[in-house]
């Protein structure tokens, strides 16, 4: 299946169906008590979030967990080093040389992405040697610096046509576009989605909740 062309993805997030799809994940009115429809709703919110001051340069137990309401898991022996191991302080330094102010649609943002970045390094660190696989590595990222990284799933990697390890696509994208910042951020308002879900996180849920109810993983439609 080819990827997803610009045009295409815009006409997806303008459509009224956004707002919708937006606010049936998101359940803006959901009670407090009630399990949400989709566990992934809850990524950027658990436990205040990845982006706390006292944690954001470190992974912590709630980043884990974090992770789970994504469908995906840290095995046990990785998940003992990032907390405890050399491999959670490399993580640390690294992630302190990422700003957690700085948006997929800042220009800034390109740099953060180049071959050598330390975004790139902590994935890299994730992946190899420890066994990480992609989905997890780059959710792990997400949640650290949702504002950032995309989560890229299996979901995302059939509608953008790319292989696993890229991480510039939604840069050309918001790059191609100066004013999709704007516009999902007034979707995420006419759904009541609270500000803390960033302008690529509501890019990637409505792209994820119009492809995800046809997706297969052989003979898959494409964006419809």
């Amino acid at each position: 299946m080819p990827p997803a062309t610009l045009s295409r993805l815009l006409e997806v997030v303008g459509s009224p169906r956004a707002v919708d799809d937006l606010a049936a994940y998101f359940e803006p009115g959901r009670p407090a008590d009630a399990p949400p429809r989709f566990p992934g709703s809850r990524f950027e919110f658990l436990v205040g979030g990845g982006t706390r001051p006292e944690t954001a340069n470190r992974i912590t137990a709630d980043d884990l967990v974090a992770v789970t309401l994504l469908s995906t898991a840290v095995p046990g022996n990785v998940a003992q080093q990032l907390l405890e191991g050399d491999l959670g302080r490399d993580i640390a330094w690294h992630l302190e040389s990422v700003p957690v102010d700085v948006g997929i649609e800042n220009p800034a943002a390109a740099e953060l992405f180049s071959t050598a970045s330390s975004v790139r390094l902590v994935r890299d660190l994730l992946q190899e040697p420890h066994g990480i696989d992609w989905f997890t590595a780059q959710t792990l990222l997400a949640r650290k610096r949702p504002r950032l990284v995309p989560v890229h799933d299996r979901v995302a990697r059939c509608l953008t046509g790319l292989p696993d390890e890229s991480m510039g696509w939604h840069l050309d994208v918001f790059a191609a576009d100066a004013g999709l910042a704007d516009r999902l951020s007034a979707t995420r308002r006419s759904a009541r989605v609270p500000e803390e879900v960033s302008v690529l996180r509501v890019l990637d849920v409505i792209l994820w909740m119009r492809h995800a109810p046809v997706h297969l993983e052989n003979g898959c439609p494409g964006l419809i």
